[in-house]
């Protein structure tokens, strides 16, 4: 009975998903689901992506943990309007958590929203909120198996962000063999290699995001 159940939640939770996505073509929104195992470094990412875009971009961020308002809080601090979901022991967010918490925000005001899920290389991939494109997060410390370890959450992402690429001299990890093997669950992914503790690499993710907006546009 176990595969009719599991079919039945994904396929509510696509319906919802489908209704949010609705929502946001309606207010012209950008929606990424940042996904990685936790402390990859979402929210370093995102702080530093709102310092360099805030100027020029509405952002507002949902930050998705299972206790505690800490990643909300400090991306709040940058000057954007957060949104904390606790989740309580469930490891990712889906699409009814994210259509309650955009309630909190003024649509009209957004160009982009950005959804920092639980982190976990599992579950976050299986489960559509309404983006309009998944973004992974890897940094260099994990590992370079994890492409073939945890395959979907690679084939899904139209983005692969490696970071920590400053501690690449005292891990063992071949960025090369993380974009072979990136590249072939999901061919033409595009691939940044970054430090968000250096800033080494951010210029080129800062570009393609305004790019996305741009286009949408």
């Amino acid at each position: 009975m176990k595969v009719p159940v599991v079919r039945n939640i994904l396929e509510a939770n696509d319906r919802i998903a489908e209704q949010n996505r609705e929502m946001f073509d309606q207010h012209n929104i950008f929606v990424l689901n940042l996904m990685s195992s936790p402390g990859a470094g979402k929210t370093s990412l995102l702080e530093r992506t709102i310092e360099h875009l805030k100027d020029r971009i509405n952002i507002g961020i949902i930050e998705g943990d299972i206790q505690s308002s800490y990643d909300a809080e400090r991306i709040a601090q940058k000057g954007v309007e957060a949104v904390q979901i606790n989740t309580g022991g469930a490891c990712h967010l889906d699409g009814n958590m994210i259509r309650e918490a955009v309630s909190q925000f003024d649509l009209d005001k957004l160009n982009l929203l950005v959804v920092e899920n639980v982190g976990n290389l599992v579950c976050p991939a299986e489960f559509n909120v309404g983006e309009d494109m998944k973004i992974m997060i890897l940094s260099v410390p994990e590992g370079d198996d994890k492409p073939l370890k945890y395959p979907l959450m690679f084939s899904l992402s139209k983005a692969l962000i490696i970071n920590k690429i400053d501690l690449l001299p005292y891990v063992d990890c071949s960025v090369e063999k993380i974009r072979d093997e990136a590249s072939k669950l999901s061919p033409g992914v595009e691939i940044f290699e970054v430090s968000c503790r250096t800033g080494e690499g951010l210029e080129a993710w800062y570009e393609w995001v305004e790019k996305l907006i741009k286009d949408r546009r």
